[in-house]
């Protein structure tokens, strides 16, 4: 029986970083993967497919919209939807290629079936063929990640040609003339809003008052104002109650969350987008003794440790977002604990990025987190309208909004809706990261003329005055 330091359950970011770095810690590192490739639901159907096609379809709509602004003057762009497809799949291909690489390169052996927890120690992988091999771990990591979740009392049929989840929806043949989104979230968001800007008539069914749920509400209503200019429809406050399929294409049924009568709208394709749900069937963990929480997440402690001694767990399987960087993080800091360093991570500062166009990026506390936890807080905003780069670039939408301790000046959130905000977003993260205040990221540097200044630009109004607005 094959034995080893580390065998990691599961190739997605958080799995497979957690066992490139174990064997980097010089450990003997087994991942078991049930997939033909790696790199779990982010990189064969979820952030990578995702955004190429997110790009794709944002150069398009450019080409059919502001190029001629800037004295580009082309004909209306014609679209080749089987191209921009291929385009996905080579991003794809390249992606899961590079972990198949790195795996070989450090020297981690892949086993391909299905792992299963038999007891603390000992893990079974059944392959396509049935047949089944043990082996022995000194350690265990789960790192399933998640699978689609359904919309709570609602029976669902995905044919992932009419209603679809997020993995249909990266796979239409054609460009439907009119898609419901099911859950105003950022994979809904994201989504519909490709295929929106390819062409078809996009309505977003949305159970909260608010996209976004959880993000800043002031960010999330100017994203919602900027994706209605674009098209998007939305109803908010509506509680889905029925989807059903027709000979045209599919319904959807829903009614006000606070009482009313129903409504029933059709389209030619309905993406369900109502968020993930950990995947933790099936791997043996209750006849192991692991213990899961009432949403069926694996418990474990500040070390990313179960109940049973030597089996962790990181990524979408336990609490916290689903996010795959935030996986990548745990992954990184089981491996240094199990080889005997000090692992962590620090769930203050994980950003969070939707990207939509424009993006939107957050990191920290929301102005909605802050007053419900009683803290006095100060506001800095500049926006993009004032920004040379931005107005260079026809990109003026949106705004960035730096929120500080009132007595500290300590920087405890950031949010910003516009043009790069997923890379904007990081300069504050580090700055988070190190207890800076927003007088540190007023006073640095920023080159000129750069998105980036109207960072700087909004630190100074938290911290004294922006000097452009």
């Amino acid at each position: 029986m094959a034995s080893y330091d580390v065998v990691v359950i599961g190739s997605g970011p958080g799995g497979y970083v957690c066992a490139i770095k174990a064997a980097q810690l010089g450990l003997k590192v087994a991942v078991v993967e049930k997939r033909e490739t790696f790199g779990g639901t982010c990189l064969n159907i979820g952030c990578i497919p995702s955004k190429a096609l997110l790009h794709a379809s944002e150069i398009f709509a450019e080409a059919g919209h502001s190029f001629g602004e800037l004295g580009v003057e082309i004909a209306n762009p014609k679209l080749n939807l089987q191209k921009m497809l291929a385009h996905k799949d080579a991003t794809v291909t390249a992606n899961v290629n590079g972990v198949a690489f790195l795996f070989k390169k450090n020297k981690i052996e892949a086993l391909r079936g299905t792992g299963r927890i038999i007891a603390a120690g000992k893990v079974s992988v059944t392959g396509e063929d049935g047949t089944v091999e043990e082996i022995e771990a000194k350690n265990i990591v789960v790192a399933t990640g998640s699978d689609v979740a359904g919309i709570p009392g609602v029976e669902l049929e995905f044919d992932e040609k009419v209603i679809v989840s997020s993995t249909g929806a990266l796979e239409l043949a054609k460009v439907p003339a009119s898609m419901i989104v099911v859950g105003g979230g950022v994979i809904g968001l994201e989504l519909g809003s490709v295929w929106a800007r390819l062409g078809s008539k996009v309505t977003v069914v949305e159970y909260l008052d608010t996209i976004l749920g959880g993000m800043d509400g002031e960010v999330a209503k100017q994203l919602q104002r900027m994706l209605a200019k674009q098209g998007i429809e939305f109803k908010l406050g509506c509680k889905v109650t029925a989807v059903t399929k027709s000979k045209k294409g599919a319904a959807v049924t829903f009614e006000p969350v606070k009482g009313g009568d129903a409504e029933t709208i059709s389209g030619d394709v309905v993406l369900v987008a109502t968020g993930r749900k950990p995947y933790t069937e099936g791997l043996g963990l209750a006849e192991a003794g692991v213990a899961l929480d009432e949403r069926g997440r694996i418990k474990v402690d500040g070390h990313l440790r179960t109940n049973v001694e030597g089996i962790y767990a990181i990524g979408d399987v336990i609490a916290g977002p689903m996010l795959a960087h935030k996986a990548e993080d745990e992954g990184v800091a089981v491996a240094e604990m199990i080889a005997g360093q000090a692992g962590h991570v620090n769930y203050e500062v994980i950003p969070s990025v939707v990207y939509t166009s424009p993006e939107v990026a957050s990191v920290g506390k929301t102005e909605e987190e802050l007053k419900a936890a009683g803290v006095a807080y100060k506001t800095g905003k500049f926006p993009f309208s004032a920004n040379g780069r931005a107005r260079a670039m026809l990109k003026t939408e949106g705004f960035v909004k730096i929120l500080a301790d009132q007595k500290t000046d300590r920087v405890l959130g950031a949010h910003i809706v516009g043009f790069g905000a997923g890379e904007l977003i990081q300069e504050a993260s580090v700055l988070m990261e190190f207890g800076g205040s927003s007088e540190d990221l007023a006073r640095t540097c920023h080159p000129h003329p750069t998105m980036s200044e109207s960072v700087k630009e909004a630190a100074l109004a938290a911290f004294f005055k922006p000097i452009h607005i």
